[in-house]
């Protein structure tokens, strides 16, 4: 599995403080079926973390985790907030790209309120040859409300990250019939834990895996599509199966 969002790097946001935390965090994320980890720390108006300093801090974290015997890939990128798009440069954006693909871009969905110009935000972006992958939607009590609404949103060309805590009910009901809603639309694309520390949504997938209850799904969604992502192609399409009838399945036995 690859995870594409995550906050592990030590002291540049409010993720792991320490680099013993970070250090923890990986071995975490290695026992729980990921080879991969993308470092996105928050890039907004009270994390300002500008595309050097997540550079060099990934550089470091790298280093660290070869001295230390730590296998996991550890991948660049940035959880961009809307307004942060307007004020950074479109040469910072591509340095904040997923994996430095040039691509794919891990833009963040606020928590309240629908976004106004979010369609605008991903065109122009499109123009420019990035592609938003939009961070937890479904933890969004808008999005909530009517998940439908990011079928326009998608049309415009975004993608679409859960949390793997939504999929699995740790992170309360009403984000977890969201995530549900949006997976039986196809409105999903990729799971990611968007694992801050231990007491802040742990690291890993599995039990987001697990919840789905469709193998060749949850492959598309932690394998495949994330691989896409990581190497700059076009994400692959949905798998044709019967989605719709496992998900209801599992998610209405809890």
């Amino acid at each position: 599995m690859i995870d594409l969002h995550s906050h592990i790097l030590p002291g540049v946001d409010d993720g792991v403080a320490t680099l013993e935390e970070a250090r923890a965090l990986a071995r975490a994320v290695m026992a729980d079926g990921a080879t991969a980890i993308a470092a996105t720390p928050h890039v907004r108006e009270d994390w300002p973390t500008s595309v050097d300093r997540m550079e060099e801090a990934v550089a470091a974290l790298r280093m660290d985790f070869v001295e230390q015997g730590i296998g996991l890939e550890v991948l660049t990128g940035g959880e961009i907030s809307l307004e942060q798009l307007e004020t950074l440069g479109r040469d910072e954006l591509r340095r904040f790209t997923l994996a430095g693909s040039m691509r794919y871009l891990l833009v963040e969905f606020p928590y309240t309120g629908w976004p106004l110009g979010l369609e605008s935000a991903i065109h122009d972006l499109g123009a420019d040859g990035l592609i938003a992958l939009l961070a937890h939607p479904e933890r969004n009590r808008s999005v909530q409300e009517q998940p439908e609404r990011l079928e326009r949103v998608i049309g415009a060309g975004a993608l679409v990250q859960l949390t793997a805590s939504s999929v699995d009910g740790r992170g309360g009901t009403a984000a977890r019939a969201a995530a549900r809603r949006l997976l039986e639309l196809g409105f999903a694309h990729v799971i990611a834990s968007d694992a801050h520390n231990p007491a802040v949504r742990e690291a890993g997938l599995s039990a987001a895996v697990a919840a789905i209850g469709d193998p060749a799904l949850a492959q598309h969604l932690v394998q495949e599509v994330p691989a896409a992502i990581v190497a700059g192609t076009p994400v692959p399409a949905l798998p044709r199966m019967r989605r719709r009838a496992r998900l209801a399945s599992f998610f209405g036995s809890k």
